[in-house]
């Protein structure tokens, strides 16, 4: 019967209506079995719906760990973007710090930006000590200015989640040559003293304090 069920759930996740596909990830994680789990991750490789990625994460969570975390580090070696951003997602919801080691610089590094924000979110929040954190920081300080002010944000969130581990890398950055790494990390220095404050404000803010500090100064 349970693989009957996971055929089942397996033949739920190719309707076209999203919903139909939410509720089979709610579904499947109100009633866990061990036969949803390979189902559930294959549907995390392929599911073009948010709110239905979220389920699916939701739903792996609420299976034994002892059955989902070493499927979900394999994930993370998976050719598929969304399969390892899915997994660091899942992983990160799961909180166990076993997975620490795992999120590899290629990971934090990633090209697909996606894959790279969850990797940073993960690894800030599993990281298990401040040597590591600020080793963490130093990798994390390399992306500064990357991508747009959404991929900055997570990456600013990031550095806020390490704590003072971050001050040194984040201090190293604002003097950095390029102002717009400057200005990323002057409005992550700033999160990080008012993490309720408003990212966009923060990183216009900074960029205008870079381009007048750039700008010549008039004599007399």
């Amino acid at each position: 019967m349970t693989q009957n069920q996971a055929s089942a759930l397996a033949a739920a996740f190719t309707a076209p209506d999203s919903s139909t596909r939410l509720q089979a990830a709610l579904d499947a994680g109100s009633r866990p079995d061990d036969a949803f789990v390979a189902v559930l991750l294959a549907q995390c490789a392929v599911e073009p719906d948010f709110f239905v990625r979220d389920m699916l994460t939701w739903a792996l969570v609420r299976h034994d760990p002892s059955v989902t975390f070493d499927l979900l580090l394999s994930e993370l070696r998976r050719p598929e973007p969304q399969a390892r951003s899915q997994a660091l997602h899942t992983l990160s919801k799961i909180g166990d710090p076993r997975a620490y080691p795992e999120i590899t610089a290629s990971l934090l590094l990633d090209e697909d930006d996606e894959v790279a924000r969850a990797a940073w979110r993960a690894a800030a929040g599993l990281v298990p000590g401040s040597a590591d954190a600020a080793t963490l920081a130093e990798t994390l300080a390399t992306q500064f200015a990357r991508g747009g002010d959404e991929v900055r944000r997570s990456l600013s969130r990031a550095f806020v989640e390490l704590g003072d581990a971050a001050a040194p890398a984040i201090a190293r950055a604002r003097r950095d040559a390029d102002p717009e790494v400057r200005a990323h990390a002057i409005a992550t220095a700033r999160l990080r003293e008012d993490p309720e404050a408003g990212f966009t404000d923060l990183i216009a803010e900074a960029r205008r304090a870079v381009a007048l500090d750039a700008a010549p100064r008039q004599s007399g």
